[in-house]
């Protein structure tokens, strides 16, 4: 059985359809990209699948459970990745993955979690002085602090400069290594191609396509296991 399951999800705006008909399953143990340029209802899309946004039509069932009905419950088996304007640039590193941990129910010992994510080296250090690398290292870290089953990484790469991204795609690799299916969102085609099993592209709203990156990209290989990856499709790349 799946662990995420979204059927014909609709979120409306006033007069504007972000989400229509948007369907796709994410099973246990995988990284499954959501991939499309900026605007295509993405992260809408997975805002409504952690219980951030109300949708307005369709269903979605995340380990059994509705993220409108059983939302309190559902934040404690799925860790979302932080957005840059949510810690105080003044907050140290340590502080605040303490303050993290006090969120949740069973909570991962938070200074282990600065051992695995290299941030040993950083843990008195202000957010605000961290290299992009470092955030980012930082942010996965909140998101495992609450020992998940499900990691949601949304953008997580954009503002970092190519040698930085490489380096969280390694991240993100190792977070699948302990056990926890991870939900990427990205607009960078090479990023989906390198760290993805599957890939639901969206475009103005809707799955265009969903498919293996091999199957969406005709004549690419997985760059898992040839170290090279080729953009399709529109042509961001990393």
């Amino acid at each position: 059985m799946p662990l995420i399951e979204v059927s014909n999800l609709r979120k409306e705006y006033r007069n504007h359809v972000a989400v229509q008909d948007v369907s796709f399953s994410v099973e246990e143990g995988e990284i499954f990209g959501i991939l499309g340029p900026n605007g295509a209802g993405k992260t809408t899309a997975v805002e409504c699948v952690e219980g951030m946004r109300k949708r307005d039509g369709g269903e979605i069932s995340v380990m059994g459970l509705d993220p409108l009905k059983d939302l309190a419950e559902l934040r404690e088996s799925i860790g979302i990745q932080l957005q840059q304007s949510e810690l105080p640039p003044k907050m140290k590193v340590w502080e605040a993955l303490e303050l993290y941990s006090t969120f949740y129910r069973d909570p991962v010992d938070w200074r282990e979690l600065i051992k695995d994510w290299g941030l040993s080296g950083k843990a008195d250090t202000a957010y605000g002085s961290l290299s992009g690398g470092q955030q980012q290292r930082l942010s996965i870290a909140l998101a495992l602090v609450g020992n998940p089953r499900i990691a949601v990484f949304d953008e997580l790469t954009t503002a970092l400069d190519p040698h930085a991204r490489r380096e969280t795609w390694k991240l993100i690799e190792k977070v699948r290594e302990q056990d926890v299916t991870v939900l990427l969102v990205t607009h960078f085609m090479e990023e989906a191609e390198r760290l993805c099993d599957r890939i639901a592209i969206i475009e103005s709203g809707r799955v265009v396509a969903l498919d293996t990156p091999p199957g969406w990209c005709p004549g690419s290989t997985s760059s898992r296991s040839s170290g090279s990856s080729r953009p399709c499709r529109w042509t961001t790349s990393c």
